[in-house]
């Protein structure tokens, strides 16, 4: 088979990996003559997919060829697909032709499980050592290892990669145990433990090598069994907390051919998947609890029409109106419209003098959304906060389209 047939397959089978991760790596350049890449400037720079997916790394699968049977998975080995399977050489040529060419800024390597998962975790860290070792390759590399293969494989694939992932595929052991029998959510969570001693002991000591230093991240697919958007939020904050993850990935199920009866007939919507990233955001960033995030929703679900933060609002309208002269930066941050760096930049300019809301507008505030929620020296929303309609107000107008006429 031809490598560009190989890539074809092998390329488009990875595309439902959505733990795609490019920040967080140590600065890294070839200024001095020695190597090839950077990771350094801005970073990675990223594409993305009209359904919001990154697709800025050479994003490839080893092999789409599988021993496991994950009902879920269209690389199953009961699947019918066509088969590929690319050797080190071809995914350390086509990493580096493709890098020279600045197609890429990066490689994101995943596999099928050849064999065994020592087999498989052996062949991926034969890339990338060959990359970093033989060619010096100073780029990003995410590799996604695997939960059953032997530590000390998983402990060599951190010394080569900026970032390392093991995805916990479903928020619930139970549903992992019936579509995807032959994977076991404690070694899953074993091998994430392993990674982060590992990268806890590499940060705490300066002369111990590097290791991940971007982390480790994971994936969930959603839709994919009953679980609500309580449950995938619940496991995600575990998650966090236990293992110290970059990042939760939410990946929104499709339907795949010959599917198991026990999958949906229906795609997840993908503004679940949008609106779970809102609320996994507000989780990190903006000082939410689970279940002031939930609460928003109904019955363990979000509201999919609109965002978890604008649903918590519009559920305490008690709240607001908050000053924005005076309000606390966590305040702040509960404001539907203001994000992180809106409040940081408030806080900053209202030491100088008081705000007003050209002020706001300066800041790239939307005001539309705002506006309900704040009070102002020339601004005071009398009994906006009360209104009925108070969500039409807030949504922006759908643009129409537009006709061309010929007179």
């Amino acid at each position: 088979m031809e490598l560009k047939d190989k890539l074809s397959i092998l390329a488009d089978a990875a595309k439902y990996d959505a733990s795609c991760a490019s920040s967080g790596a140590d600065k890294r350049n070839s200024l001095g003559g020695k190597g090839v890449g950077s990771t350094e400037g801005m970073g990675i720079c990223h594409s993305y997919t009209p359904d919001g997916r990154c697709v800025s790394l050479l994003k490839i699968l080893l092999t789409n060829a599988c021993i496991y049977d994950c009902l879920y998975c269209i690389n199953r080995s009961s699947s019918n697909v066509r088969r590929a399977r690319f050797s080190t050489d071809e995914v350390v040529r086509l990493t580096l032709g493709f890098y020279k060419r600045n197609y890429i800024e990066g490689l994101f390597l995943s596999s099928g499980i050849i064999k065994s998962p020592d087999y498989t975790m052996e062949c991926l860290v034969d890339v990338v050592r060959t990359l970093r070792e033989v060619h010096h390759f100073r780029g990003y590399i995410h590799l996604k290892t695997i939960p059953n293969a032997d530590e000390r494989l998983l402990a060599t694939a951190g010394l080569y990669a900026d970032r390392v992932s093991v995805n916990v595929e479903l928020p619930k052991a139970e549903s992992l145990d019936r579509l995807a029998p032959r994977k076991d959510m404690r070694e899953i969570r074993r091998a994430m433990g392993q990674m982060r001693a590992r990268i806890d002991e590499a940060n705490a000591e300066k002369s111990a090598p590097r290791f991940a230093q971007a982390g480790q991240s994971t994936q969930m697919i959603v839709g994919a069994d009953g679980a609500d958007d309580q449950a995938i939020l619940g496991t995600s904050v575990n998650l966090y907390g236990a293992y110290r993850l970059k990042r939760v990935y939410y990946s929104a199920f499709s339907p795949i051919p010959d599917s198991s009866a026990f999958l949906p007939l229906k795609p997840a919507p993908l503004i679940r998947e949008n609106r779970l990233y809102q609320a996994d955001w507000l989780l990190r960033f903006y000082g939410f609890g689970l279940d002031e995030i939930v609460a928003g929703g109904d019955a363990g679900m979000l509201n999919l029409d609109i965002d978890p933060k604008l649903a918590w609002a519009l559920k305490h309208r008690e709240r607001f109106p908050l000053d924005v002269n005076r309000a606390t930066r966590e305040e702040l941050l509960r404001v539907p419209g203001l994000g992180v760096r809106n409040v940081d930049r408030i806080i900053s300019s209202r030491r100088i003098r008081q705000l007003r809301l050209d002020d706001l507008a300066r800041l790239k505030v939307p005001l539309r959304k705002v506006r309900p929620f704040v009070v102002l020296p020339d601004h005071r929303p009398t009994r906006l906060i009360d209104q009925v309609d108070l969500l039409g107000l807030i949504k922006p107008v759908k643009a129409q389209q537009l006709t061309l006429s010929f007179a």
